[in-house]
């Protein structure tokens, strides 16, 4: 059963704390396993990722199978039910529209003292995304992961897809080839994030990962970042759904369940004016639960951390949700523009009645990569900037260096850095002899 709270009870504050402060996950302890994984692979290169490989994924792999081949990819391309090809297709389209606008501007200009100033943006070189195999394998990820990447004008990108049981699935690859990525590792787990990182002596190393997946592929992105960089660590799903009681129960019913049927610690929160909707939403969930394919996993989400929150206003709404600072938000209200500009902290926003979070999670366009855990307040979902990084520029005319160089030789002077000042003042007693 969720938890119901109400704003308006004496004891909300501290309820609302505790379920602000819930742990969703379990203290499972990983870490060494993952530091003896990354010290493997970094020792034997593909020796220790073809044994891991067989001994987790049940797959035996050579130097020469690691990577689908060519063939392999158009074989199981063809395999692909022509609705759903089209289907992919479309949201490779319309993911790529909307990320094609995110690049960024270089800048060039002169100031007031004559210095030229500025910044240009280029792509990383090389990039690896994990997409995760088995029961949770996403074509949608793929997408998710490499257009942008491939917008941001990246030159070698790479997948790394397992494949438990020599197991593909199809939409993988063709999602891979829709995103321009024509090599695909079939290998997963903390080895495959060490390969990445570090290199073997089949698979090239890159300069960021970026990708979902279980608590060892996390653990090892926390350990090789400063090596290379990452997207983020992403915590279980979780969908905060704020109605004035105008929408269907059953449309938010299965707006929440939609991330329930994630993770067993996924979390579903409704906020709401009207409790008797609440309560109606509630009832449209347990029917809809006897027949979900994945209700144990959703029932288990739901009932453990699931919460319905009565609020005497949607002022009061805006304010709990950036407390929560979701990773989806859906405004299921009369006016959404309205709420929105009281809304400072969420991964993703869905607007009005008619915008599923699921449609941002396949065919939308923005991406689906988002922060989750409360991470929301200080960071963002996955973009072509991820891919990107911005050098400063700087040019000093003799002019310019005269005029601004002796604050430089102060400063330095103040903190006590020789050299620095002196090589401002070298040039400077050029400009006056």
């Amino acid at each position: 059963m969720p938890v119901y709270l109400d704003s308006r009870d004496a004891g909300f504050e501290a309820a609302f704390t505790t379920l602000l402060n819930a742990k969703r996950e379990d203290a499972v302890d990983v870490d060494d396993t993952v530091a003896a994984i990354i010290s493997d692979v970094r020792a034997r290169g593909d020796a220790a990722v073809i044994e891991l490989t067989a001994k987790f994924d049940k797959l035996d792999l050579t130097p020469d199978t690691l990577a689908f081949t060519s063939d392999e990819i158009e074989a199981e391309c063809a395999r692909v039910p022509e609705a759903e090809r089209a289907a992919l297709e479309l949201a490779a389209a319309r993911i790529r529209a909307y990320h094609d606008r995110q690049r960024p501007q270089d800048m060039r200009w002169t100031d007031e003292s004559g210095a030229e100033l500025g910044w240009r943006w280029g792509p990383v070189a090389a990039a690896g995304l994990y997409v995760p195999g088995g029961l949770a394998s996403y074509p949608s990820s793929v997408l998710m992961n490499a257009i942008p990447a491939q917008v941001a004008g990246v030159q070698r990108l790479v997948i790394c897809a397992p494949t438990p049981g020599g197991k593909v699935n199809p939409l993988v690859l063709l999602a891979a080839k829709l995103s321009g990525v024509e090599t695909v590792y079939r290998i997963g787990g903390a080895q495959a994030i060490a390969a990445l990182a570090y290199g073997t002596q089949t698979i090239a190393p890159v300069d960021k990962i970026t990708g979902p997946g279980n608590a060892f592929v996390a653990a090892a992105k926390r350990r090789v970042f400063g090596r290379v960089g990452i997207d983020m660590i992403a915590g279980p799903s979780e969908i905060l759904v704020i109605a004035d009681g105008q929408s269907d129960p059953d449309w938010i019913a299965l707006d929440l369940l939609s991330q329930a049927e994630h993770d067993e610690s996924a979390q579903s929160i409704l906020i709401t004016t009207d409790a008797a909707f609440g309560k109606d939403v509630a009832r449209a969930v347990d029917k809809r639960l006897e027949t979900l394919d994945r209700r144990a996993i959703a029932g288990a989400s739901w009932r453990d951390y699931g919460a319905i929150i009565t609020v005497g206003d949607l002022t009061e709404a805006a304010a709990l949700s950036d407390r929560i600072a979701p990773e989806h938000l859906e405004l299921c209200v009369a006016d959404p523009e309205a709420l929105l500009a009281q809304i400072t902290h969420a991964g993703a926003v869905f607007l009005g009645h008619w915008t599923p979070e699921a449609i941002g999670d396949y065919i939308g366009g923005p991406n689906h990569v988002l922060p989750t855990a409360r991470s929301a307040r200080f960071s963002s979902g996955l973009s072509v900037l991820d891919f990107m990084k911005r050098t400063t520029l700087a040019r000093m005319t003799p002019e310019a260096l005269a005029a601004i160089g002796p604050a430089a030789e102060q400063l330095a002077m103040s903190e006590s850095l020789q050299a620095h000042g002196l090589s401002v003042r070298a040039r400077l007693d050029r400009l006056n002899r």
